[in-house]
């Protein structure tokens, strides 16, 4: 019984006892034991593509009323991925390698089929990590790894019978079941990231753990839970397979993300904006803005235009322009069927990096010269070209945690890119060759402390020269 026939006895079992004229057709019991029987092979297929996350990190530590108290700790977390290539690429969570100094990936070991429960440990390294859609890629040193493939998740349909997959609250490959709860949930209105909804039990340590179809195939990276309680309510979300495999490949290639745009405002046509301009259509999509010298004049779109369509797909809710625009790359293009004056027109509009997003720290270090081995960092002084990439900071001058460089990450003591350092053992530090000065005056094994600036606080990284 193969994994493809899970979704044979998953219909029949949903459709229960089929009688005709008192005789039992098919017998509940066959029914079930078939089922099980095709989840259990599901189960034995995809766990050696899941992998438990551990990883130790310094968190900010709050105080009792919330704000931060001014320095780290220690910490461990839990977490789960998927090996989307035997090369040894694991997609996960960004909020899961948050902050790592160190992180443990645990793989089934399938070399002894008799020892189902053996794993093996992997250290790995960040590749790249995306917030906006909580995405990151790992890499770890081991070959000829089980993969899981991604599935086309725009055909998801809601009620489709999913599993996820992972190590809840530690406890590793754990399997639950659910259905999908919705294809296409935003959950906020100024983000235009839309989630599969499902209510497969999803707990703490799923987080980077696939969400799974019938036949095994990757539709979704679990992320987040509603939750009143802090446990599984039934309410879990997923990022849609399709977007996860994008920016993996992104990251892959690149390490970060080019965010696109076409260059246009989309509005949603509520009821009053309806009955004002006479247009006859609730819900819908207005664009009531196309900026100058966007891709979006060139291709001829025009303030007014009413969207119907989205890459052949209906569309009637403005963030599904946003939301279509985050799944395609820098140099794609979207189609766009739109109202005119009661003609129907069909655009296609190029995607261009975003014209203000800020520089990103990697692109402005050119070659190694920045590279500051003893740290494991690739640094920048603070200065008018790199403050434009940084928030408000609380001072002036310092040397900024542009990257960090995968041959040498092991040298990192716990440094982050946006990282700000200011001071090298109460000494402080202006410039990159000021830092350079200072470690090269210490000898392997004296004590650094470095105060650093991390998202807006002031904390000390600790350690000794290796």
């Amino acid at each position: 019984m193969g994994i493809l026939n899970v979704r044979i006895f998953a219909t029949t079992m949903l459709a229960g006892i089929v009688s005709l004229e008192g005789q039992t057709v098919r017998k509940r019991s066959t029914v079930l034991a078939e089922f099980s029987s095709a989840v259990e092979e599901l189960c034995e297929a995809v766990s050696p593509g899941v992998v438990q996350i551990e990883v130790r990190s310094r968190a900010p530590v709050d105080r009792e009323d919330g704000r931060r108290a001014g320095f780290f700790a220690e910490q461990r977390t839990s977490g789960s991925g998927v090996i989307v290539d035997a090369a040894g690429y694991i997609v996960t969570n960004a909020h899961v390698v948050e902050g790592a100094r160190e992180i443990d990936v645990s793989v089934v070991d399938t070399s002894d089929p008799s020892k189902k429960n053996s794993h093996l440990h992997f250290p790995a390294r960040v590749v790249g990590a995306d917030k906006e859609t909580d995405l990151a890629v790992l890499k770890i040193d081991a070959t000829h790894l089980s993969v899981l493939l991604f599935r086309d998740s725009d055909t998801l349909k809601q009620g489709q019978i999913v599993f996820a997959l992972g190590s809840p609250l530690g406890l590793q490959n754990t399997l639950t079941v659910g259905y999908v709860s919705a294809i296409s949930r935003q959950l906020r209105p100024d983000q235009p990231m839309s989630y599969v909804q499902t209510d497969a039990p999803i707990n703490p340590g799923n987080s980077g753990g696939p969400l799974l179809d019938i036949d095994g195939k990757i539709t979704g990276i679990n992320t987040m839970i509603f939750s009143q309680s802090g446990g599984s309510e039934g309410i879990g979300f997923a990022i849609p397979g399709n977007v996860a495999r994008r920016i993996y490949l992104q990251l892959r290639k690149e390490g970060r993300v080019h965010r696109g745009t076409i260059g246009v405002v989309a509005q949603d046509i509520n009821p009053i904006m309806s009955q004002a301009l006479g247009l006859n259509r609730h819900p819908g999509i207005m664009i009531s803005d196309v900026l100058p010298h966007s891709s979006a004049e060139a291709a001829g779109l025009e303030a007014g235009d009413i969207v119907l369509g989205i890459g052949g797909k209906k569309a009637n809710e403005a963030h599904q322009v946003q939301a279509a625009i985050l799944q395609l790359m820098v140099g794609d293009k979207i189609v766009l069927d739109i109202e005119r004056s009661g003609k129907t027109l069909q655009k296609t509009v190029a995607i261009l990096e975003h014209p203000n997003s800020p520089v990103d720290l990697a692109d402005l270090v050119k070659d190694r010269s920045h590279l500051v081995k003893e740290l494991g960092i690739l640094a920048l002084t603070l200065d008018e070209k790199v403050t434009p990439s940084l928030p408000e900071l609380r001072r002036l001058d310092g040397v900024v945690v542009a990257a960090i460089p995968a041959e040498f990450a092991a040298m990192n003591p716990g440094l982050q890119p946006g990282d700000v350092i200011y001071t090298f053992n109460t000494v402080p530090v202006r410039s990159l060759e000021e830092l350079r000065t200072l470690l090269a005056a210490k000898k392997v094994g004296e004590p650094i402390a470095l105060l650093v600036e991390h998202k807006g606080t002031l904390g000390y990284v600790s350690f000794a020269l290796e």
